[in-house]
């Protein structure tokens, strides 16, 4: 009976301690190349989240504004409507701001200018972006070089000792494939974020071509 409940709490302990991981130091068993892995998740959660709160506020489209803007440009007042382009910080003002002085000449220039700066708004959105893609094809890389380095320590150790067991492969195997695993995470988080960011760029370009289209149909208005 005695036997049976020293049994039983050792088997609790057991559980306890297999639960009671430190996922931290088990992490840093994946080798030296596991600390630009973790440099790289620090920029790549960096870099998602700056674009984001960037690409947020200047996608933002005050429809006051549009309309204040759409009035003056009907009655003509356009020294008015270009100041108040100017006095709106949003991507959308400055673009709006191009079509306005060139009113006058040919639609085809007030098109040409606001698709330029419509271009340029765009590549700011952009910024750093390609950052996040080579950080999403790099970690996954960096993961598999630090499982190859660590495979290769192990048949190395086992090389120059003779001590051949299989409790010695798995637990260098499983520090290993940390690095893999890391890497992978990473990769996936950049990615994730790379192409989440650019379904929001996208969909600022379509409200984008939207607003144009609409201020040149308001051109074609006759002035009140």
């Amino acid at each position: 009976m005695l036997q049976t409940i020293l049994l039983q709490v050792d088997s609790t302990a057991t559980a306890a301690n297999a639960q009671s991981i430190n996922y931290l130091s088990l992490l840093l068993k994946g080798g030296i190349v596991v600390y630009p892995i973790l440099f790289l998740l620090f920029v790549a959660i960096f870099f998602i989240l700056e674009r984001y709160l960037f690409i947020k506020n200047a996608s933002n489209i005050d429809f006051g504004f549009l309309r204040s803007l759409k009035d003056n440009i009907l009655r003509g007042d356009l020294r008015t409507a270009t100041t108040l382009c100017k006095s709106t910080n949003l991507p959308i003002a400055r673009i709006l701001e191009k079509g306005i002085t060139r009113i006058g000449r040919p639609v085809k220039d007030i098109e040409s200018a606001m698709e330029i700066q419509a271009n340029l708004e765009v590549s700011k959105m952009e910024k750093n972006m390609g950052y996040l893609g080579l950080i999403a094809g790099v970690a996954p890389i960096l993961g598999f070089i630090g499982t190859i380095l660590g495979i290769i320590r192990i048949f190395y150790d086992i090389g120059t000792t003779g001590n051949f067991t299989i409790e010695i492969i798995a637990n260098g195997l499983y520090e290993k494939m940390i690095s893999s695993c890391s890497g992978l995470v990473v990769g996936l988080v950049a990615y994730i974020g790379y192409h989440s960011i650019n379904m929001m760029i996208d969909k600022f370009g379509i409200h984008l071509q939207a607003t144009v289209m609409d201020f040149l149909d308001t051109l074609n208005e006759p002035v009140r």
